[in-house]
């Protein structure tokens, strides 16, 4: 009897789960690419944070974004023993990640990116609610051509049109 009982209680429970099963199957997952510039969003703005920069994901945090670069670049090349001599490919995803995060927040929209694209890091990508693009790939601009390609006026640009 207690197998019977066991086996009523498994199709029950089985039963209050199906509506919830068939969401999760008709909800597609999250491409890993989005994911990964989530999570390096935040562990960027910790590192940042650590190292006496503001990155709260505030639109304001966008000019420490714009002081790192100054401090830890120069001419499109890491400054000898600073924050972007090491890892420098991690580093300049996870910038870029944050400073598509804090557009994201500021004036809503969605991650978006394929992991079959090899270029999936380069192509990553933030749609807002107007279907306009940002593109945190602009990190990489700032790091070569310096202060003519700067992040605040770019994250402030596409914020305010918002």
């Amino acid at each position: 009897m207690t197998a019977l009982l066991k086996c009523l209680r498994g199709v029950a429970f089985a039963a209050v789960l199906a509506p919830y099963a068939a969401l999760a199957q008709a909800t597609p997952p999250e491409p890993r690419i989005v994911s990964d510039a989530v999570v390096s969003a935040e562990w960027i703005a910790k590192a940042l944070a650590s190292s006496g920069y503001r990155a709260d994901f505030s639109l304001q945090s966008l000019k420490d974004v714009d002081r790192f670069f100054e401090e830890n670049a120069v001419a499109g090349k890491p400054r000898p023993g600073g924050l972007l001599s090491r890892d420098l490919g991690p580093r300049i995803f996870a910038l870029g990640a944050y400073v598509g995060e804090v557009i994201r927040r500021q004036a809503g929209g969605k991650w978006e990116g394929d992991d079959n694209d090899p270029n999936a890091e380069i192509n990553l990508a933030v749609r807002l609610k107007s279907e306009a693009i940002a593109s945190p790939v602009q990190v990489m601009k700032r790091y070569k051509n310096g202060a003519e390609d700067g992040i605040y006026a770019y994250g402030f640009a596409l914020v305010r049109a918002e």
